[in-house]
């Protein structure tokens, strides 16, 4: 019998800068080309979408960039698998979010809203080559509040080039002020095919980039944020719906351009190429079949990434083992615990650590 699918996500491969740090399948917008990509995206969602989805996500790249026109197409395309669905999220940048695209958000029910801040600082912004600036990001919140969409997360990122502790401060009381319930946090990592890594730009020293992220934990929790997973914040009732599938290692289908799935055992990422793409070679780029012991490794390394953690049982259910008896070196860790029948790690910065104990040779 096939398991139903709850989680879609699509990836809006254009933006209308590329910022210096990112290394995801993108293109500066063009019209022409958008055109093209939402014709195949058309055709890959009539061959691929069965379900009714509990959670869309429609990253990118930057959703906000399409024209209103083509943004209207979009969600025109995922309106007949929306009839179930809990959360919609869309991504934005400030300098394209408007009142005109708010009322498309809300005219095809999307009702969480992510906006990639970054930084307060607007000298920063700039050297990430980001368009907006801090006032942009505040104009933007205090819209979508007025409009009724207050479940919203902000992008911070830390360990940037020419930020150092009083500028990282300073960021974090900006985002508090924001008021907001869900921010995600993400340290900068320089991909070989970034700016950034053309450029030869270097990370900060690892003790300052320590030190930033457990200011920025102390302070959120400090401010009623729970910390539930290792990247992200929020407020009680508040996390990523969409992305605790993932994280509970639920299937979930990807479309378009560079986009990644996971179907049973099977973990596939699209084409990043845009001519293979749009000559309907789209599925699939990598396609890895995942070993049993593949699975249950990645089961647990997702789920310990929360505060929530593993549910034995439903583990052992699920893969017709013993959770204690299979993985009892893991279970020797100091950093591990049980606790109402769910394995969890007490400390997210040794994730990594912790997980190395639950690697089989």
């Amino acid at each position: 019998m096939t398991t139903r699918i709850k989680h879609l996500y699509i990836h809006v491969p254009f933006c209308n800068t590329i910022c210096f740090y990112c290394d995801f399948a993108h293109r500066v917008y063009d019209f022409s080309l958008a055109e093209k990509w939402l014709e195949r995206l058309k055709k890959e969602i009539n061959d691929n979408c069965k379900d009714q989805y509990e959670t869309i996500y429609i990253g990118g790249g930057t959703p906000s960039c399409l024209s209103d026109e083509q943004l209207e197409r979009l969600l025109n395309m995922i309106d007949p698998y929306t009839e179930e669905v809990k959360e919609y999220t869309i991504e934005v940048n400030p300098e394209s979010l408007d009142q005109d695209k708010i009322d498309i958000f809300k005219k095809h029910h999307i009702n969480r809203i992510s906006i990639g801040v970054q930084s307060s600082d607007d000298e920063i912004l700039r050297s990430l080559n980001r368009r907006h600036s801090f006032s942009d990001v505040k104009k933007g919140i205090e819209l979508l509040k007025k409009n009724g969409l207050d479940n919203i997360s902000v992008d911070l990122m830390y360990s940037l080039p020419g930020q150092d502790m009083d500028i990282l401060r300073r960021t974090v009381e900006d985002i508090l002020e924001l008021d907001v319930p869900h921010i995600s946090l993400y340290s900068l990592t320089i991909e070989e095919n970034s700016v950034f890594g053309k450029r030869g730009i270097s990370n900060l020293d690892e003790d300052i980039e320590a030190d930033m992220y457990e200011y920025i934990d102390k302070t959120l929790r400090e401010n009623g944020y729970i910390h539930y997973e290792v990247s992200n914040f929020c407020k009680d009732g508040y996390e990523s719906r969409h992305n605790m599938g993932y994280w509970l290692y639920d299937d979930f289908l990807g479309l378009s351009i560079g986009a990644s799935g996971k179907i049973g055992n099977n973990r596939y990422t699209n084409t990043r190429d845009f001519n293979r793409y749009l000559n309907n070679e789209y599925i699939r780029d990598e396609d890895l079949e995942l070993s049993l012991e593949d699975q249950k490794f990645e089961n647990i390394m997702m789920s310990l990434r929360t505060i929530y953690g593993l549910d034995i049982e439903e583990f052992n259910r699920k893969y017709d083992c013993d959770l204690e008896k299979e993985y009892s070196k893991g279970l020797n860790n100091r950093y591990i615990k049980i606790e109402n029948g769910y394995l969890i790690c007490s400390n997210f910065e040794l994730l990594n650590n912790v997980l190395l104990d639950f690697m089989k040779d």
